[in-house]
């Protein structure tokens, strides 16, 4: 066995052939009835005690540590900034269909939080709002097998990761989702509109927060350089004075997951860390999902949990909305345009 707990498991505890039982002979809906048995029986076991033990050291169940109260304003703030750029908010469920995250976004399924039910809790909305871009883009093209037209589809959502994660963080976090689909058009125009558009998003979230800096790495060994600098940074620079803008000629991650050209975006504090609060890239999920090599897709994401966090109470004692009043973090009065629109 590649996995050495279950390879134990299954020598120990377990009867012969059980688990190639479990997953080839068992129809999905025979291992979702098993599997409900299982629970209901397990949690016929639970005493309340055993509950609020579980409850308070479960990292699954930890609060998060930002203020309620900020994360529900610039959640509001995102998805004004969806409606400002020309992008259709969604509200997400919280569950997917089993596989979302590793049948075309190559992410270890062990990553997941699965159910019993044939789901898994969703780990990153980009995820969800690619089969949804996809079934759009499927109802175009059998109107018009050569449909140009473009899907752009956000959302904000509290999302669940498996892995482990550094200290004083949680698994559950909320992100800021956008997805642009669409056809290919020829000389990489689909691609440099659409990342003009999602960094104008994202820009648009952080106006006023600090210093930023968007990075772009090729990832064509340099053939989409001079486009990117001439299409998109020439572009959004501009548009945003005061942000950064360059090429991330080193970047490690989402090499594999990206293709053609990523992006992440960088916030520096007060206190000059330096902290990456968005990532996005091209991908082939929507091309995978209907078969389609000229379809393309653009995702990306903003940790709108994390900008809480930067935005802890001074050393005053101000609070998130104190610091912010006036500015477009506040609800009162007028917010900002989008400075692309």
């Amino acid at each position: 066995m590649d996995d050495p707990w279950l390879g134990r498991i299954l020598r120990e505890g377990a009867a012969p052939g059980m688990l190639d039982a479990l997953v080839e002979r068992l129809s999905p809906a025979d291992l979702q009835t098993l599997m409900m048995a299982v629970y209901r029986r397990r949690a016929a076991t639970v005493t309340p005690a055993r509950l609020l033990r579980r409850y308070e050291r479960d990292r699954f169940t930890a609060l998060s540590p930002v203020d309620a109260g900020d994360l529900a304003r610039l959640t509001l703030l995102a998805h004004e900034c969806l409606t400002r750029h020309g992008f259709t908010g969604l509200a997400p469920a919280p569950v997917c269909p089993l596989g979302t995250a590793s049948a075309v976004a190559t992410v270890s399924q062990d990553k997941v939080v699965t159910t019993v039910r044939g789901t898994e809790v969703v780990s990153d909305v980009t995820n969800v709002l690619a089969l949804e871009c996809a079934l759009r883009r499927r109802d175009l093209l059998r109107a018009d097998a050569r449909s140009r037209t473009r899907v752009r589809l956000g959302a904000t959502q509290r999302v669940l990761r498996a892995q482990p994660f550094g200290p004083g963080m949680t698994p559950h976090f909320a992100l800021l989702g956008l997805c642009t689909a669409g056809r290919d058009e020829g000389s990489f125009g689909f691609e440099v509109e659409a990342l003009v558009e999602h960094v104008g998003v994202h820009l648009d979230v952080l106006r006023g927060l600090g210093r930023v800096r968007v990075g772009f790495t090729d990832l064509t060994g340099g053939r989409r350089r001079t486009a990117l600098r001439e299409r998109v940074l020439d572009v959004l620079a501009p548009r945003h004075p005061g942000v950064g803008f360059g090429f991330d000629d080193g970047r490690a991650t989402g090499r594999g997951y990206y293709v053609g050209t990523a992006f992440g975006i960088d916030v520096t504090t007060p206190e000059g860390e330096v902290v990456n609060v968005g990532d996005g890239g091209f991908t082939t999920w929507t091309g995978a999902l209907l078969g389609n090599a000229k379809e393309r897709l653009l995702v990306s994401g903003l940790g709108i949990e994390r900008l809480c966090g930067l935005m802890r109470p001074s050393s005053q004692g101000e609070s998130f909305s104190e610091r912010r009043r006036g500015d477009p973090f506040t609800l009162s009065g007028d917010v900002p345009g989008g400075e692309d629109d």
